[in-house]
């Protein structure tokens, strides 16, 4: 159902995050982590409706909702669009409720080699004018991600040579360092390595860092070793699943549609250990988010969903091609289902 070659948003904005106050009108609000605190009382609480600007403040509409009983977190994100209209995210931590945490920040001062965020910097500047012609197209069956767009593509290329020369001092860096963008800087190159294996454990364990962009491109290197892993069974890249999971109850949207692309290519050969890891872990979070509103936001959940509960996948597109969502997610997480 996912090809190996995929279209994205600019890079670090997949989908494109809106600043608030900034941009369209909202056209849709979908909540997540509500499971106890009724929904009126949040949506008093936002005091925001449907084809209003943004809000002025993100601080001070957490700040109210965080008021609401039973909440003891909450994150705005708005999300670019749906007909011309932002996506608002309104995400929940209830008191009690499983929470993803992350790692405290290092505070080294080893820092990237000049060449390295140099070229870093170059490739980004690419990425995000390809995006705006429309071709961002990048092909990951390498185990690192290449881009259809040639000048893109260049520097990828000499991610390769940087990833072999400066693999030690990429590992010190997304481990110890101090500076943000450093680490962010590593976690994205550091997949250019040529083995693989080697650099599992790193990016996994930045999968927890504090900061939002390293998680990302963390994130984003280990999707791609995971589309090679699929690809060749022979080479033994082995990601453990436990932190998407976990990531998948995270406060944060962006890290919940991150950990779900990367989980829907580690289920497609339908292990049953990691397929039970998730109904046992996370069933709650997909059910909700397989309901979004917004349709291209709520396809991933609803296909891990229906793999998790044993679902073919004919099934799960027959399913969602009828258009009954909640019919089908209300049988597939029925008490006594699998």
């Amino acid at each position: 159902m996912r090809p190996p070659r995929v279209k994205l948003l600019p890079f670090c904005l997949i989908p494109a995050v809106l600043a608030l106050a900034q941009g369209p009108p909202v056209g849709v609000i979908d909540y997540y982590g509500v499971r106890k605190v009724p929904r009126k009382a949040l949506e008093a609480a936002l005091g925001l409706q449907e084809g209003q600007p943004l809000p002025r403040s993100k601080g001070d509409v957490e700040e109210r909702l965080e008021k609401v009983p039973g909440v003891v977190g909450a994150r705005l994100e708005a999300v670019c669009c749906e007909e011309g209209k932002a996506i608002l995210y309104v995400g929940i931590q209830e008191r009690g409720a499983p929470r993803f945490d992350y790692l405290d920040p290092p505070q080294g001062t080893v820092r990237l080699p000049v060449e390295a965020h140099y070229a870093y910097a170059q490739f980004l500047a690419c990425v995000n004018e390809a995006a705006r012609d429309g071709d961002a197209e990048e092909d990951l069956t390498q185990g690192h991600s290449l881009f259809h767009r040639p000048a893109c593509r260049q520097w990828q290329e000499k991610f390769l040579e940087l990833a072999k020369e400066h693999e030690s001092k990429l590992r010190e860096v997304l481990r110890d360092s101090g500076d943000d963008e450093h680490r962010a800087i590593a976690a994205y190159l550091i997949g250019y390595a040529p083995d693989k294996r080697t650099v599992i454990g790193d990016l996994l364990r930045a999968v927890r860092d504090p900061e939002d962009t390293v998680r990302n491109n963390a994130v984003r290197s280990l999707a791609a070793i995971a589309v090679l892993g699929a690809r060749r069974p022979d080479l033994e890249l082995r990601i453990s699943p436990t932190w998407f999971i976990e990531m998948l109850g995270s406060l944060l949207w962006q890290d919940r549609r991150a950990a779900l692309m990367t989980l829907l290519t580690l289920t497609e050969t339908h292990d049953e250990r990691l397929l039970a890891h998730i109904r046992e872990r996370a069933i709650g979070d997909l059910k909700e988010m397989a309901l979004w509103r917004h349709l291209p936001h709520a396809l991933p959940a609803f296909i891990l969903l229906g793999r998790a509960t044993g679902v073919s996948e004919e099934r799960i597109q027959e399913a969602w091609s009828s258009g009954n969502r909640l019919a089908f997610v209300q049988k597939a997480t029925a008490p006594g289902k699998k």
